[in-house]
C-alpha cells in the first residue's frame, strides 16, 4: 500500500467529538497495514484522570481481533493532518505484539519512512536476553 493512501485513510478516520464533561475522542486516528494485506484503523480516547488510549492502541486491537499481529506500515494523523509519531508507550506496545513488528515502518512527517528498530534502539527484552 502507498504511503499517501495510509495516510488519507487515518485522515478519513478523525472524527473528533465529545464524550460527558471530560472526555473527548477521535481527533488522532490511525491506520495500519498488517503483512497479509489487512488494514485497520482506529481512534484516540482521551478521558479525564489520563484514562485513555492512543489511536495506534486502538487500530492494534482492531488487528488483533481478526487474529493478525505482524504490522508492515503504520501512521497517526491528527485531524488538521499533521502526522505525529507514536509515543514511547505506542512504540513499546507496537513491539510487544509481535517481536517483527520492530521492521514495521512508521510514517513521520512528510511520509518519511522509518523502522520502528530505529525509534526503539533499546528494548527491555535486549538486557534479559543477554543474561539468558
Amino acid at each position: 500500500m502507498e504511503n499517501k493512501e495510509l495516510f488519507e485513510i487515518a485522515l478519513k478516520t478523525v472524527n473528533h467529538n465529545y464524550i460527558k464533561d471530560y472526555g473527548e475522542f477521535g481527533q488522532v486516528a490511525c491506520a495500519l497495514v498488517t503483512s497479509k494485506g489487512h488494514v485497520y484503523t482506529g481512534v484516540n480516547l482521551d478521558l479525564a484522570c489520563s484514562l485513555g488510549m492512543c489511536a495506534e492502541q486502538a487500530a492494534i486491537a482492531e488487528m488483533l481481533k481478526s487474529g493478525e499481529t505482524r504490522i508492515e506500515k503504520i501512521i497517526a494523523v491528527h485531524e488538521g493532518g499533521v502526522i505525529y509519531p507514536p509515543c514511547g508507550r505506542c512504540r513499546e506496545f507496537i513491539y510487544e505484539v509481535n517481536n517483527e513488528n520492530l521492521d514495521a515502518v512508521i510514517l513521520l512527517s512528510d511520509l518519511k519512512e522509518v523502522k520502528l528498530k530505529e525509534l526503539l534502539p533499546n528494548t527491555w527484552m535486549d538486557h534479559r536476553l543477554s543474561e539468558e
